[in-house]
């Protein structure tokens, strides 16, 4: 093992504008010698990624691949959209969210001297973000939406569903995307946005002028409207408002949904 400090990482790092990680490694290849690790994180591309990756990140694409009962979402985050619609950028997103479904969540991994690259040859912060992977049971079905934007998807969902259709999992599918929904159940809400949103409301009802009796029921109005754009099952159907997705729902049980947009 090469012999070399953990002040010896810091200065390669201050030098060459590595990261951490990347310094560490290049002294690793070179047995402690700087000039040659520098040498070597310049000739990697790596040289400079530091800085970068002190950059936001608030750009990407994400991907969607699903193949029979298994379905994935993965998320490769940049800096800019100018980064993100570039053809090597979106195929790499492709690749992973198929490497994902072929391989486990953490197959991502493999793949990181590719990210890597992808961040030196575009000169930007550039990630793996949200990774997903979702597996349809016996009597379980599951489907999936991506919306689209200049070439790259910008908002992906993927839907379980029990004891329903294929139909009715891309319905749903459809509705998550444009609702936006955060929760299955209202008791998937944590109790303190819960507590915080009722106290706002309250002082809110107050300040208006309303009757201190009339209060409750104003309060608890208002708290159901505000459960039902965040709670998945307490929303009418984008498609039919008249109609909740409760009960559209039927007999059949959504076991868990999973929305990744960009930026968000």
């Amino acid at each position: 093992m090469p012999e070399f400090s953990a002040k010896d990482v810091q200065a390669l790092r201050q030098a060459t504008g590595a990261g951490m990680l990347d310094s560490k490694r290049a002294l690793e290849e070179a047995g402690g010698d700087m000039e040659a690790a520098a040498r070597w994180l310049r000739e990697k591309g790596l040289a400079g990624a530091a800085k970068r990756e002190d950059r936001q990140a608030a750009e990407g694409a994400v991907a969607v691949v699903r193949q029979d009962n298994v379905a994935a979402i993965v998320e490769l985050c940049s800096e800019t959209d100018f980064v993100a619609k570039a053809p090597e950028f979106v195929s790499l997103a492709d690749e992973l969210a198929a490497l994902v479904v072929a391989k486990g969540e953490d197959a991502v991994a493999e793949r990181q001297d590719e990210v890597d690259r992808l961040r030196a040859t575009l000169q930007e912060n550039i990630s793996v973000g949200r990774v997903v992977r979702l597996e349809a049971g016996e009597g379980e079905v599951l489907d999936t939406y991506l919306h689209q934007q200049a070439g790259r998807g910008v908002n992906a969902v993927v839907v379980l569903l029990r004891g329903g259709s294929q139909e009715l999992a891309h319905d749903l599918a459809l509705h998550i995307a444009f609702a936006r929904p955060s929760h299955l159940t209202r008791d998937e809400v944590p109790e303190e946005e819960v507590a915080a949103e009722r106290q706002t409301v309250e002082a809110i009802s107050r300040n208006e002028g309303k009757p201190e009796a009339a209060l409750p029921k104003i309060v608890e109005g208002r708290m159901n409207g505000w459960f039902k754009e965040r709670v998945l099952l307490e929303q009418s159907f984008a498609r039919d408002e008249k109609q909740s997705i409760a009960g559209m729902l039927g007999s059949a049980e959504v076991i868990r949904f999973v929305q990744v947009v960009v930026g968000s």
